[in-house]
């Protein structure tokens, strides 16, 4: 899709939003620079019936085989409608933030809905967010470059006094004034420079916040700056992952999911967890042991559980450990085998 295409959609898109509004459409003018989104389309899949063979086949009497007693149908997984995708940039986006256009082009290729806005349109864009919900309730997913991250959690919170719940949000080096998360927000993931002065901004949770949480710090890459953070391709892969996932994944199965904050270490690529959870100790398991059989790295583990590292592990004792959420289907227990047929 070119960028023609993207900006012509983009005008169109922020004037519905203000349609209902009553405001000058000189006002829109004025304002919009935007991209265009792409739609899911979903197949349905049809249904067999039985042949006419199987209907008139003899059944065997009682005496030659007691049948078991017929098993209940798993219960089918919920899903919802495939997630809306949001992206803004940050000042002088369209010349700097052009990740945000490439990581929503990726979104796109995958099937999803995406549209990519300047964060000076954000209360605009608010109000069609909260349209488009109450439209089709997809889940939102919210994702941002410095002013643009400021402009995610900006609009959450608007969500927020709406009673809209906010699936999922991105904050990439988000600028100093952003606000804290609100608790509407099932997952958030900041990645941030925490030296840098453009965009630096440490986003933390509102009290009272349940969803899942983290934070990754990564001054000690001396590779990754304020223009280039929301360019990184293992980071567009892995929320083109987490965004295919969504519709299937469960943020709520948690009462108080472990919020993580991480300092990535140089010359390690970032792996964008959810959150933590608390695992108990088995006799005589070490952190490198726990490490290795979940392949998570020790030096995550050694920060979740700062102090831990210089002492023995008592059995019984819970350990933090980060973990991706994932889809409801890859959480069911597996199905009981067949009951045994007796004659």
């Amino acid at each position: 899709m070119t960028r023609l295409s993207r900006i012509a959609r983009g005008w169109r898109d922020a004037a519905q939003a203000v349609a209902g509004q009553g405001l000058s459409g000189l006002l829109v003018i004025g304002l919009i620079a935007t991209s265009a989104p792409a739609t899911a389309k979903a197949g349905a899949a049809t249904a067999t019936t039985p042949s006419k063979a199987a209907k008139t086949a003899t059944a065997p009497t009682q005496a030659a085989i007691r049948p078991a007693a017929p098993e209940r149908p798993p219960e089918p997984v919920p899903t919802l409608p495939p997630p809306r995708v949001y992206l803004f940039r940050g000042a002088l986006g369209p010349l700097f933030s052009t990740g945000m256009d490439r990581l929503a082009e990726k979104i796109e290729k995958a099937g999803f809905w995406a549209s990519v806005y300047e964060f000076t349109l954000c209360d605009l864009i608010a109000l069609q967010v909260a349209k488009n919900y109450r439209q089709d309730q997809a889940p939102i997913v919210l994702i941002g470059h410095s002013m643009g991250g400021l402009c995610s959690v900006r609009i959450a919170i608007t969500l927020q006094e709406q009673n809209i719940p906010v699936a999922l949000v991105v904050t990439v080096d988000p600028a100093h004034a952003t606000k804290s998360v609100p608790p509407n927000v099932q997952r958030f993931i900041n990645l941030f420079l925490s030296d840098n002065i453009l965009g630096g901004g440490d986003v933390k949770p509102e009290p009272g916040f349940h969803g899942h949480y983290a934070s990754f710090d990564m001054k000690d890459h001396d590779e990754v700056t304020h223009i280039n953070i929301d360019k990184m391709e293992d980071v567009h892969a892995q929320l083109v992952a987490m965004i295919s996932q969504l519709s299937q994944t469960s943020a709520t199965a948690d009462v108080d999911p472990v919020q993580l904050r991480y300092l990535v270490p140089p010359k390690v690529s970032v792996e964008l967890w959810d959150s933590g959870v608390a695992m108990p100790v088995r006799p005589g398991e070490t952190l490198d042991q726990i490490a290795a059989a979940n392949r998570v790295p020790l030096w995550a583990l050694q920060q979740s559980n700062r102090g831990l590292a210089a002492q023995p592990l008592v059995p019984g004792q819970r350990i933090i450990l980060p973990r991706h959420l994932l889809p409801q289907a890859a959480n069911q227990p597996a199905p009981p085998p067949e009951a045994a047929v007796r004659r």
